[in-house]
């Protein structure tokens, strides 16, 4: 698969894989060994970008990565976070923390289970209001001046943070969800993270599975699942998502793809610093997803995608208001 660069010197694939609902998020944890043999096999399809975190679990999506991609070192890439404070330890997230012994703390805890001798791509998950921006900067600046650290990175951060981190220390990549029916970081965020040379890590790219076209009114979601408590998930919003789906259906039919890889060949297309994580546990979805660096979209069709779903109303926030004031997950 062809690479991309995160910031001035982040080599990854061009599509990479997030990690989280291996663990976490989306139902029960997956059976350790199966998932094992999707990350491995993800590796061997040419992936190169893997995405976690402390909070995934917590701890046990960390842990999954570490082992599965123990043996594989050379040009594979790792990004975690930290920011988040738990219940009794290992419990739900009990609110942020990004004073800097917390940083320090979750960095060699982070090492330690991910089996590495750096962390390739360290972000802030979510921004701490009771901790300078600057000061988060400056500590990952020294991890990365210590070697422990290679590269910084932000988690959903507006623009005045990032322009305040990054004249700290150089942010590498902004990680914040985009997508078809995510459009709102178009406004601010990717013309500053464009100007200040940052690249763009795209959560969710598939809308949470919606976009694949695998889901309707009809879908049911277990416990564990936090769609189930997200307003887009929600009977009436699924069922007024729809023309979404049919209008890349419509476009998958044309260029003999799947609705997934038409929404994220449009990412992709979108800037050359803009690099989706599409999660999955299957390792054909992993292949149909990496699929997509292959599909090309021309102008026109970009055109008339985009100018399509701007005049599609999106039914439903992303968050709950309560999600919004407990993480922000």
């Amino acid at each position: 698969m062809n690479t991309r660069t995160l910031g001035d010197s982040l080599t990854v694939s061009a599509v990479g894989l997030g990690c989280m609902g291996m663990s976490y998020g989306y139902g029960p944890a997956k059976d350790k060994q199966e998932m094992i043999a999707v990350l491995q096999g993800a590796v061997e399809a040419g992936v190169t970008f893997f995405d976690t975190a402390e909070a995934y679990g917590p701890f046990t999506n960390e842990e999954l990565i570490g082992e599965a991609l123990s043996s594989y070192r050379d040009g594979i890439v790792v990004a975690t976070k930290f920011g988040f404070t738990f219940e009794d330890g290992r419990g739900k997230i009990d609110g942020v923390d990004s004073r800097p012994r917390h940083i320090r703390a979750v960095a060699e805890a982070s090492l330690r289970r991910l089996r590495r001798d750096a962390i390739d791509l360290f972000y802030q998950h979510r921004v701490d209001p009771d901790v300078p921006i600057e000061e988060v900067a400056g500590t990952v600046g020294d991890l990365i001046r210590e070697g422990k650290v290679k590269h910084f990175g932000l988690s959903e951060a507006g623009a005045d943070t990032i322009r305040r981190a990054h004249a700290e220390q150089p942010v590498t990549a902004l990680q914040s969800e985009y997508s078809l029916w995510t459009r709102q970081h178009e406004a601010e965020i990717i013309p500053t993270i464009e100007e200040l040379g940052i690249g763009l890590v795209a959560f969710s790219p598939l809308g949470r599975g919606f976009l694949t076209g695998t889901l309707d009114e009809a879908a049911v979601f277990g416990e564990g699942d936090i769609r189930r408590n997200l307003p887009r998930f929600r009977e009436e919003a699924l069922r007024a998502n729809r023309a979404l789906v049919e209008l890349l259906q419509r476009y998958a039919h044309e260029k003999e793809a799947t609705p997934a890889q038409v929404a994220l060949a449009w990412v992709l297309a979108r800037k050359p610093w803009i690099v989706p994580i599409p999660g999955t546990t299957k390792l054909g979805r992993v292949k149909e997803n990496i699929g997509a660096a292959d599909l090309e979209l021309t102008p026109a069709e970009l055109e008339e995608i985009g100018e399509a779903t701007r005049r599609i109303d999106i039914v439903g926030d992303r968050y709950s208001e309560e999600m919004e004031k407990a993480t922000g997950l």
